[in-house]
């Protein structure tokens, strides 16, 4: 078990350096659309700044190539403001005299956040000595980012290595909950499997298919596992590394006795027509190109879903986020959040796509790591994890 915050003593006046996850949602213009990640983080900001710490936050914004003024996280300090007034600066760099000179000024119980970690291409690298410099700041290491946790990063791993650590309770939230549903599954337990790659799935699907009850495939992938079983799909997009990774799953699903239930309708369109007109059709032939699970496939998910005690789901169902092809995605959102079954979401689509359903409040764990959760379900090593030093008992 991994050490907590719930297990530093003598925090007043020491400084933590609290590397959280947030890399939140921006549109075109920049603007951020969701706020989620920073409320979801401020349980353990309050904990250490109840306790007297000075807290210096380190984050990343997307995936800069240098500097690149609309990533820069002072937005985000401004949000932080709002909840903590009177306690929270902004530094316009990570490492350097300046914000050494910033956090040597800071009073007990008061917010230091950094500018974006990723504007030094060395934190990705996960240079040593960018990792000496940031580990400098602090006494205490916190990574509360479970969103990039399987990430080697300097900010993730290096300065861990450097310094006492514990994870957050977020972090700590995630890997209880996420383990726990693989471990000690409520049953009937089913599992949903969406979105574009089979190949990135793999290890996930297969670790599931142990203690899953049923695994419904719906979204791009789907169209893999029907190649794989002899079906036609028209002009659906596909490659051969997925169907190759399809038929593995498939043996491998037949091997255990597992069930496997895949989309017996689509919601499709014609590749010549420009205006992409939806139809619906039980066979992909010629031109066709499938978009979504059809009303039967609804159906079929919505009864797998009804008898659930326990529901993962990763990756959406089809094109939702065109207004013609969302229909199967948010019906599905809407009856596991309708559902009496203990529901997990993992991976930004899926979340996104509860959120614009209007049905995340009915889901009782939604995961803040994508890449994350999957790598967890799939029983590998977080080396943002593995790093953290184990409780003492």
């Amino acid at each position: 078990m991994k050490r907590s915050i719930r297990d530093l003593v003598g925090l007043e006046g020491k400084r933590v350096l609290l590397r959280a996850d947030f890399n939140l949602p921006m549109n075109k213009v920049g603007k951020i659309t969701d706020t989620t990640r920073v409320v979801s983080e401020l349980p353990t900001i309050r904990y250490l700044v109840e306790r007297g710490a000075k807290v210096i936050i380190c984050s990343h914004l997307g995936r800069p190539k240098g500097f690149e003024f609309r990533l820069s996280l002072w937005p985000v300090a401004l949000i932080l403001m709002k909840y903590f007034p009177g306690k929270v600066q902004f530094a316009h760099k990570v490492i350097g005299d300046e914000v050494a000179k910033q956090v040597e000024s800071m009073s007990n119980g008061s917010i230091l956040l950094l500018e974006n970690v990723r504007f030094y291409k060395e934190e990705t690298e996960n240079d040593p000595e960018f990792a000496k410099h940031l580990a400098s700041l602090a006494d205490i290491y916190v990574n509360d980012a479970f969103g990039v946790a399987h990430r080697k990063h300097a900010s993730t791993f290096g300065v861990a290595r450097l310094l006492p650590n514990a994870i957050g309770f977020l972090m700590e939230n995630e890997i209880n909950t996420i383990e726990e549903a693989i471990k000690n599954p409520k049953k009937p337990f089913v599992a949903i499997f969406g979105g574009a790659k089979v190949q990135d799935k793999i290890k996930v699907i297969l670790n599931i298919a142990k203690v899953a009850d049923s695994i419904l495939v719906g979204g791009a992938m789907a169209y893999s596992f029907l190649v794989a079983q002899g079906h036609t799909i028209g002009q659906s997009l596909i490659n051969a590394e997925s169907v190759s990774s399809a038929s593995q799953i498939l043996d491998e699903l037949k091997t255990m006795g597992k069930r496997i239930v895949l989309p017996i309708d689509h919601i499709a369109y014609n590749l010549s027509d420009k205006k992409m007109k939806p139809f619906q059709t039980e066979v992909l032939s010629g031109d066709m190109v499938g978009a979504d699970i059809g009303p039967k496939t609804i159906n079929l998910f919505e009864e797998e879903i009804g008898r659930a005690r326990q529901i993962v789901w990763n990756g959406p169902l089809g094109k939702y986020e065109d207004e013609k092809f969302k229909a199967g995605t948010f019906k599905i959102a809407k009856a596991i959040a309708k559902s009496k079954a203990y529901s997990i979401v993992g991976g930004g689509d899926s979340v996104s796509a509860v959120k614009q359903a209007k049905c995340d409040k009915l889901i009782n764990h939604i995961s803040t790591g994508g890449g994350a959760s999957l790598k967890l379900m799939s029983g590998e090593d977080l080396p943002g994890i593995d790093v953290i030093q184990e409780k003492y008992i």
